[in-house]
Parts: C-alpha cells; structure tokens; sequence
C-alpha cells in the first residue's frame, strides 16, 4: 500500500512538474512571441519592392502588394496585436524598428484601398479623409494614425532623438525617401539608417550642391523638420560635438552632395547656404 502511495504520489509530482514546465514555455512563447526579425514584411518588400537609379531609390510594385494582400493583412494584425505593456518592455533598437515598419506596412495598406485609382497619397484628402491624420488602424491597443507613429512617437523629444527616422519612414510619394527593400531590424537598425541617410543624400534629384548657385540644394525634408537636426544629435559615425545645424549635419556627407573637392570643401566648411527643392508627391508606382 505505501508502495502504490508513492507511485501516486510520483505520478502526481510528474504532472506537476509537466505542467509547470508547459506553463513556463507558454509564458516565454508569449514573451518572445512578436518576431522582431519581422521576416513577413521583409519577404514583401523582397518581392515588391524595385531598387532604381543605382539603389538611390525605389519603386513599388503595388499589383503585387494587392496579390499578397492576405500576407500583408496577416502582418498587420501582428503589429496590432503588440500591447502596450509587450512593446514597454522591448528595448529601444525592437520599439523603433516595429514603429517604423508599421508605419510603411500600413502605408502600404492604405494606398491598395484605393489602387489603382490613385496618383497620390493626398488623393484621399488634405481636410476631410487626410491619410496621415485618419486613425485607420489599431496600435499598441489604440486607433492609430501615421502622423501618431511619427511625430507623436518616433519624433517625441526625448524618446529616439534620431532624425534619420526620415529617411526611413516612407509617405508612397517619389519624393520622400525610399521605402527600403528589407524591414527595419533591431540588430541592425543603426547601419540600416545610415544607408537610407546615405542613399538619400547621394540621390541628386533630391539633394545636391548647386555650383552656379553656390548652395546646397535640398528636400523639404530638412526646412519642415530642421528641429530635428538641430538639437544636438550626435550621428551614426561617432562623432562627438552635438550635431546643432544642418550645415553641419551636411558636411559629413559633402562627398554625396558635391562632385569635385573644391565643391565638397565649400560643402565640408558649412559654407554652403541652404536651398529647399519642391517635394514631388507623386505616388511611388513602379508602373509609372
């Protein structure tokens, strides 16, 4: 009898054990459950997305999109399904990446509502319908709009600080920088920027020294935003004096921006005055 007791009781203490070990697998599954990798978005942007003049720049093939619309939805309702206390606990590199593939998945998403019946993002309204201010999705438990995203998160002072979240976050316009052809990554978002900034900058239609001129002429980007880039920002390329003007910002780059040493050293001495070129909000059609 004691001897049947204490298989009993082993049983007992077994299934115990199993089930604590079920449940403390549950509980990591869910704690890792959100793939930062984000392999789902980067396999769409793989097949959608065309690299032009030289890898400056890229289209999207929006047909295809509306093809893998299914796996696009499935994406999205990961992102949706992230809560506020599961993207608290990540760290700073997971939370700006999922912010800033968000931001382009559901970009996407909101151009194919309406493809191919579209020239333009601001087709679906400046006042009434404004694609940027219409909470069309659910974020981090919320009704969610893109200029939440970027200005009310990614560019809350204090939260990221990093203005190369401009040339990463992508509006479907030609003249917003590129949508890259892979998701953002915690691993390697710092070098992921940096291209995209480097990409950017060395795109001539969108940002050059002007010889006759004798200035630098440059996307918008950098009169709407200049804030950003004058607050102290320390850069990609371990710089140690706080970034506090766009000249500056710029002079690192001169190489991209200007074609010939005595150019790139006027550029390099942030002596070169500032010129913003109009924004071509055209949509990012590989079709065009």
């Amino acid at each position: 009898m004691n001897h049947g007791g204490w298989r009993m009781a082993d049983g007992g203490w077994a299934k115990a054990l199993l089930a604590a070990t079920a449940f403390a697998f549950c509980a990591s599954a869910a704690a890792q459950g959100f793939d930062h990798s984000h392999a789902a978005w980067s396999a769409l942007l793989k097949k959608h997305v065309v690299l032009i003049d030289g890898g400056k720049a890229s289209q999207v093939r929006y047909p295809g999109f509306q093809s893998d619309r299914a796996a696009l939805k499935r994406y999205l309702e990961s992102l949706s399904g992230v809560t506020r206390q599961e993207f608290d606990g990540w760290d700073k590199a997971q939370r700006m990446a999922f912010l800033i593939n968000a931001y382009n998945a559901f970009t996407v998403e909101k151009i194919l509502t309406r493809y191919p019946d579209i020239r333009s993002i601001w087709d679906f309204g400046r006042f009434f319908g404004n694609p940027f201010k219409d909470r069309f999705f659910t974020l981090l438990g919320e009704r969610a709009s893109l200029d939440q995203v970027e200005h009310e998160t990614l560019r809350k002072p204090g939260a990221y600080d990093e203005p190369r979240v401009h040339f990463a976050v992508n509006c479907a316009a030609i003249g917003c920088p590129m949508l890259r052809e892979e998701a953002y990554v915690p691993a390697r978002l710092d070098a992921q920027l940096e291209e995209q900034a480097r990409r950017f900058l060395s795109d001539r239609s969108r940002n050059r020294y002007h010889a006759e001129r004798g200035r630098l002429e440059v996307s918008k980007i950098f009169d709407w935003f200049k804030e950003d880039w004058t607050s102290g920002y320390r850069g990609y390329q371990g710089r140690h004096e706080p970034i506090r003007s766009r000249e500056q910002y710029f002079s690192a780059y001169a190489a991209l921006l200007a074609d010939d040493l005595i150019q790139r050293t006027i550029v390099q001495g942030g002596k070169a005055g500032l010129g913003f070129l109009d924004y071509d909000w055209s949509l990012n059609d590989a079709k065009r």
